[in-house]
Order: structure tokens, then C-alpha cells, then sequence
């Protein structure tokens, strides 16, 4: 019950937070994993790094281009692909809410031990690595009829 309730908070959470920045939900997300990125990336990776189809990750990326946030520039070193660039000065303002709220969140994490810190920390990995893995399963089962 205690998943549920916090996977449920963190979700309504991020809803909360795109509201606020006139975005969608999955754009928030996508948005926090290309600012960690270490650089340019393809749509290709972004439905990796997501688990969207490349046809959702595509429109996603033209959402976030639409409004800013992100660039298409040919690849130099391979003409036929394109990569995504975040906009710094338009991602600021996603970066200064975050910034804002997150000392909250960092408040929880400050009275962790190290040891306890490590297991937070590896139960976020593996949920990460099983929340891409039931994606995938999803997306490869027929949906249930209305």
C-alpha cells in the first residue's frame, strides 16, 4: 500500500508540476533525463531513455521544439541523422521550479545514513530497470477490449 500511495503522490506530483509549466506530464520527464544527458541525443534515444515508440518520442520532441525547449541540428558527423539539444535559456524556467521544490525533496534524503542512502539508491536503479522491462512487456501485449 505505501507503493502504491507514493508511486500514486509522485505522479499526481509531476501532473501538478506540468500544469504549472504549461506542459505535458511525460514532456516534464523527458525534459529532467535530457538535461542529465551528456549531450546532443536522437529520438532513438529518447524512446530508449523514456520506453515511448519512436513515433510518440518524435512528437514529443516536436511538443518541446514547438515551445522552445529543445533544437533538431544534423548530426556532423552523420549528415542523415539529427540530433536534440536542449535550450539552456528556455529550460531555466523548468530548472528554477525544480530548484525550488527540490530543497524539500532533498530535506528527506539529509537525515539518511550513507548505508541507507546505498539502498535507496539501488531500489531506484532496479525499479528503474523493471519499470522499462513492464513497459516493454506492455507494448508487446494486445490491448484489452473496451
Amino acid at each position: 500500500m505505501a507503493s502504491r500511495r507514493y508511486l500514486a503522490a509522485y505522479v499526481l506530483f509531476n501532473q501538478a508540476l506540468a500544469d504549472h509549466l504549461g506542459l505535458h506530464p511525460t514532456d516534464v520527464q523527458a525534459l529532467s533525463l535530457l538535461t542529465a544527458a551528456p549531450g546532443p541525443v536522437t529520438v532513438k534515444q529518447i524512446a530508449d531513455m523514456t520506453g515511448l515508440t519512436t513515433g510518440s518520442a518524435t512528437r514529443l520532441v516536436d511538443r518541446l521544439e514547438r515551445a522552445g525547449y529543445v533544437a533538431r541540428t544534423p548530426d556532423q558527423q552523420d549528415r542523415r541523422r539529427v540530433l536534440v539539444t536542449v535550450v539552456p535559456e528556455r529550460v531555466a524556467r523548468v530548472t528554477a521550479v525544480w530548484d525550488d521544490l527540490g530543497r524539500a525533496w532533498q530535506e528527506i534524503l539529509d537525515d539518511q545514513s550513507e548505508e541507507e542512502l546505498r539502498t535507496i539508491t539501488r531500489h531506484m536503479h532496479r525499479a528503474h530497470d523493471l519499470s522499462h522491462a513492464q513497459m516493454r512487456r506492455l507494448r508487446s501485449r494486445p490491448k484489452p477490449e473496451a
